[in-house]
């Protein structure tokens, strides 16, 4: 591994003009004109220079990245979503593994550092799913780093057999519990959520519930989620994805549902979606709410839609909550690095000495530039080494 790399003319977050300078795969200076020797110098070219990318919500066991294209004709329930994927797995060779792979290398090139991926875990597919994202991971461990959940997409009290998988992927070392929709999908809140916290209290583990179900019905587990946060002390253990119920009408109703999850240190991840209800990210962050961003499913048999571009993704929560000021895009951006970083408790994340170098360069007079161009990256660097240059993976990475 390369121990020192020095990058020239490069603009922190958009600001002066400095170098700066990795030694050991960490931050050792940022300052103009460094001096100091080193075993390989790039030109920054005054671009700018971010923290690396976070994606802190997708689904790598599932991509359709580089196969056939697939004719979407799913109903328009998210059960028949669900039952369909399911089913494609195995009819259309979705191999987790290989999958997993290309669409990490894809979100790789375009500058991100983390990802924290979903994985199914049902009676049907047992493991496989695990099996091949744990592979992935350690393949791809020089340039990117992947946390799993393990995701119970088909449902845990209405398919028997679930949670004793969910325990042996838990054992296996899998870092997250996850949880979907306890009232819409299982049909049973308490079960669900008895068993998800039961996991994560038994195993010493964070918890990331899907919560998809709207309004009324999705506050009504949300609450539920807070009081098992609170009674067993979570706080700052617990997220929940999507939140579409704090996009709902009665607004009076979603602030005070904010102000508890400030309270409690439940953090939100969004996808700024176009269609659904959106948790208000200002709102949330104003609040005291720790926000993260992530694409989802990418290019698999739910949408045809992605590509792993987290800068983008920093786009569209910008387009969703309406962000048109260059600090409000900078949130947008702030969503998709700090937060997902704070999210996923990642320990020297940043772009300061001693941190760790991972960092993108991009292209842009600002910040706000780059978030709504996002060209494709000039230099990406994990660990202090170069993994990506012109969005394409450097040889050997």
């Amino acid at each position: 591994m390369t121990s020192s790399l020095l990058i020239r003319n490069i603009r922190p977050m958009g600001g002066t003009s400095a170098d700066i300078l990795v030694e050991d795969g960490r931050i050792a200076r940022i300052e103009p004109g460094i001096a100091a020797p080193a075993d390989r110098v790039e030109e920054g070219g005054g671009r700018i220079a971010i923290p690396g990318l976070v994606e802190a919500h997708t689904h790598l066991d599932k991509s359709l990245m580089g196969m056939a294209w697939y004719r979407n004709e799913v109903g328009p329930r998210l059960l028949d979503k669900i039952e369909n994927e399911r089913d494609a797995k195995t009819r259309l060779g979705i191999e987790p593994a290989r999958q997993s792979r290309r669409q990490a290398l894809a979100s790789v090139a375009q500058g991100t550092t983390h990802i924290r991926s979903h994985v199914d875990i049902d009676t049907v597919h047992g493991l496989s799913g695990l099996e091949g994202i744990m592979r992935t991971r350690e393949e791809l461990s020089n340039c990117v780093d992947i946390e799993i959940v393990a995701f119970p997409q088909s449902g845990m009290m209405i398919r028997p057999g679930t949670v004793e998988l969910m325990q042996k992927a838990l054992e296996l070392g899998v870092e997250i519990v996850g949880g979907l929709d306890p009232a819409g999908i299982d049909r049973d809140p308490k079960g669900h959520l008895d068993a998800v916290f039961g996991l994560a209290q038994k195993y010493a583990r964070p918890v990331d519930i899907h919560l998809h179900e709207p309004a009324e019905l999705g506050a009504f587990s949300l609450e539920m989620i807070m009081e098992r946060t609170r009674a067993l002390g979570m706080q700052g253990k617990v997220a929940v994805s999507h939140a579409f119920c704090l996009g709902m009408t009665d607004v009076d109703y979603a602030s005070r549902l904010i102000d508890e999850l400030a309270e409690l240190s439940i953090h939100i991840l969004t996808t700024g979606p176009a269609a659904r209800p959106s948790p208000p990210v200002a709102r949330l962050r104003s609040a005291g709410v720790v926000v993260a961003g992530g694409n989802d499913g990418i290019r698999d048999t739910w949408s045809p839609y992605g590509n792993g571009d987290m800068l983008e993704r920093a786009m569209f929560i910008g387009l969703r909550n309406n962000f048109r000021r260059d600090d409000e895009l900078e949130a947008a951006l702030d969503v998709c690095t700090h937060g997902g970083a704070k999210v996923m408790e990642l320990e020297g994340y940043g772009l300061a000495p001693g941190c760790g170098a991972d960092f993108v360069l991009v292209e842009g007079e600002t910040p706000a530039e780059a978030v709504v161009t996002h060209r494709p990256r000039s230099l990406v660097v994990k660990r202090g080494r170069v993994v990506a240059r012109g969005g394409v993976m450097e040889a050997g990475s």
